[in-house]
């Protein structure tokens, strides 16, 4: 059986994000795990090829203004037409870093994930103030349910 491939795409600016990435990616890459390949990609750098290549993903950004991250609506933008058509429905979960209460950019984050098709299978963690302990074990968690879930054929 060939190796799953779970894609973890990310934003940040204050660092919190790439923080709850990077559990995000050591929970994907236990141990435990391993029939599942990770890319950990800035959403700058990350583009279709990486779509195709994914069963999986995880998406974090910031909230900025009640928003998503430019940079992340950048890469929504930039992959969508390129994979129209050629993806079977990812299986997806979101984290955001906010300020405020992160409502705006899970919103807008299902509003584009909807077309594309991605299927969520977690509720988004939002890190509303200061990022915790707490919040990097939840990310942490979510990486290696993710991971677990594509080796074990659940998603």
């Amino acid at each position: 059986m060939s190796a799953k491939h779970l894609l973890i795409v990310y934003h940040t600016q204050s660092g919190n994000t790439r923080r709850m990435a990077q559990a995000a990616w050591r929970g994907a890459t236990d141990e435990a795990v391993e029939g599942v390949e990770t890319r950990l990609l800035l959403a700058k750098d990350a583009g279709p090829e990486d779509l195709l290549w994914a069963h999986g993903l995880l998406l974090g950004t910031p909230e900025n203004f009640g928003y998503m991250s430019g940079a992340m609506k950048d890469f929504l933008d930039r992959t969508f037409y390129p994979v129209e058509g050629k993806i079977q429905a990812l299986p997806y979960a979101i984290f955001v870093s906010a300020g405020n209460d992160g409502t705006g950019a899970v919103r807008a984050i299902h509003r584009i994930a909807n077309g594309y098709p991605f299927n969520e299978v977690q509720a988004p963690i939002i890190a509303a103030g200061e990022l915790t302990e707490g919040h990097l074990e939840r990310c942490h968690e979510l990486g290696l349910a993710l991971a677990i879930g594509l080796e074990a054929g659940v998603f």
